[in-house]
């Protein structure tokens, strides 16, 4: 990236993406167990009471190589005085497999602070290839991948499905391929246990797990980043806690519909 910015405005950059994909993971057969069309979830960001912005994914059907598959779309953006100091509008979406949830095609449009971007990607998972096409610069480019490897969004629900993923032990970590800006990266997870954990909807027994993350200018550490997730069959993304070098930033649910299973509430 090109030229400084302040570390706040990185970090609300970092947490809206980290919003879209980093909630829990894995490789092997999928199963589409977790989500089903229509799924819809809205989350708020912010520092202690002050919303700072929202993010939302939805999940909605479309058809790729002559057979239906997953849409997704997520879009994050800052409100309020957040959006006078740093305007952010991004949106990210995949088509996807809805058998073995490998990706077909991603778009990346984001507009952070002037900082921007324009890119789709298109996998040929038999080659393990991704062709990436930059409408900004009009350039387009094949990049070499590990097999199965993910786009972000993709890797959002492919991940939800972890075969096993209730029966991870604490401190048991999960390794996961993802393409992002013209490179493969390795997304890394460490499960840390289970919590009960109070949201706008009541309390809610959750997985915790921890994103290992560079450490530098915004973050304090490696794991600075904890992720909660519900633990039962939907793994909703319940809560996402960054610890900065300015202080601490949160993205709680807000709201959600078409969940494939019941949400489990425990009573008060």
């Amino acid at each position: 990236m090109k030229g400084a910015r302040p570390s706040m405005n990185f970090a609300m950059k970092k947490l809206l993406l980290l919003l879209i994909f980093i909630v829990l993971t894995g490789f092997g057969t999928q199963r589409e167990t977790a989500f089903t069309t229509g799924e819809w979830f809205k989350f708020r960001i912010h520092y202690g009471v002050i919303t700072a912005g929202y993010a939302t994914l939805e999940l909605k059907d479309a058809t790729r190589n002559n057979k239906k598959v997953h849409h997704a779309v997520g879009r994050g953006y800052t409100t309020g005085m957040s959006r006078f100091f740093f305007k952010v509008e991004d949106l990210y979406e995949s088509y996807f497999d809805k058998t073995t949830g490998m990706p077909y095609q991603f778009v990346r449009k984001i507009d952070e602070g002037g900082y921007t971007k324009d890119q789709e990607g298109f996998f040929n998972q038999s080659a393990d290839k991704v062709l990436v096409k930059d409408h900004k610069k009009n350039v387009e480019r094949t990049f070499a991948v590990p097999n199965n490897t993910m786009d972000v969004v993709a890797a959002f629900y492919y991940l939800r499905n972890y075969p096993g993923i209730d029966k991870l032990e604490p401190g048991q970590s999960i390794t996961v391929d993802m393409f992002f800006d013209d490179e493969t990266i390795k997304f890394k997870l460490k499960y840390l246990g289970n919590e009960n954990i109070k949201t706008k909807f009541g309390t809610v027994s959750s997985m915790i797990f921890r994103p290992l993350v560079q450490s530098g200018r915004v973050f304090k550490e490696e794991e600075s980043l904890t992720v909660w997730i519900s633990a039962d069959e939907n793994k909703i993304p319940l809560r996402i806690k960054a610890n900065l070098a300015v202080g601490s930033l949160k993205a709680d649910l807000d709201g959600f519909r078409g969940l494939k299973h019941p949400f489990t509430i425990k009573k008060s």
